[in-house]
């Protein structure tokens, strides 16, 4: 039996650097949101990254909304007219229905296409910790395994992705339900920096809360360490995001080059997860033992 090549696909959640995608073939669906009622996030329609964190720091409030089926289908269609098989890693199930719209959109391709396999995968990940399990499969690709291989190691492997992240203000966590009304105000005025991640289940949950900016970026680091310490696998590399803030990215990279000897991927975190969690925040994204 002839296997059928395949590429990988995921969607603009996974926040990797377009270099990255472009460089390896990776076709990204877009999650769209809005700001002000005008929608964006399509390949000829996107808000500058930094006018839209200056906006939400000016008080505006963008909305967000799940992947469109058809614009996956778009994507599915045109490697499944030429018999290339597709394996997408979707944003977490646990977070939105981005992950369900791919899976219809994939079962309406392969029904029309029969000779194409396309296998959805809920990376129960959010930002650049679905975009680490791409990573991680394009490098796997590169190896020259087979789609069935990556996607395995993938499912076998997606519990090990830890995330610690923190924010610099509760409010727009209360905006989206994260953290109650009371919280947000009193947090605020004792300025609390919650430490929060993403659970087994691809749910956002809060882990603890710091006093201050400054110990809550040393603390994300100290829980990379705790994460990581008795881990059997490898991190080659570690994945940072932050909501326009990169000379705390920079100092961050730099602890972590420093303490790890491990280098880290930088990037600045897209609208979509951006509108959830507000300017300034700072994500680790990294492989251990538990999420």
């Amino acid at each position: 039996m002839i296997m059928n090549k395949y590429v990988i696909t995921t969607d603009s959640t996974c926040d990797l650097p377009e270099s990255f995608t472009k460089e390896n073939n990776v076709d990204v669906i877009p999650v769209l949101y809005s700001v002000d009622d005008v929608v964006y996030g399509t390949p000829d329609s996107n808000m500058d990254i930094k006018d839209f964190y200056d906006a939400m720091r000016n008080g505006i409030m963008p909305t967000t909304m799940a992947c469109n089926i058809e614009d996956c289908k778009t994507v599915f269609e045109k490697y499944a007219k030429d018999n290339i098989d597709i394996l997408h890693l979707a944003f977490s199930s646990g977070l939105s229905s981005t992950y369900s719209n791919a899976v219809i959109a994939a079962n309406d391709v392969m029904e029309e296409y029969p000779n194409c396999r396309i296998t959805v995968i809920d990376t129960l990940a959010a930002s650049m910790g679905e975009g680490l399990l791409v990573y991680k499969a394009v490098n796997l690709k590169k190896e020259g395994k087979g789609l069935d291989e990556v996607a395995t190691y993938i499912e076998e492997n997606k519990g090990n992705v830890i995330s610690r992240f923190t924010v610099d203000d509760l409010h727009h966590l209360h905006r989206g339900g994260r953290v109650s009304k009371t919280t947000a105000i009193v947090g605020s005025l004792i300025n609390v920096k919650p430490i929060l991640h993403v659970d087994e289940e691809g749910l956002l949950k809060s882990l603890e809360n710091v006093r201050g900016r400054k110990k809550s970026l040393a603390r994300i680091i100290d829980m990379m360490e705790e994460a990581t310490r008795d881990y059997n696998g490898t991190n080659d590399i570690v994945f940072l995001s932050h909501g326009d803030c990169e000379e705390d990215a920079k100092y961050i990279a730099s602890e972590i080059e420093k303490r790890f000897g491990i280098k880290t991927m930088v990037n600045i975190l897209g609208q979509t997860i951006g509108t959830h969690t507000g300017p300034n925040l700072i994500a680790l994204f990294f492989m251990g033992n538990k999420r």
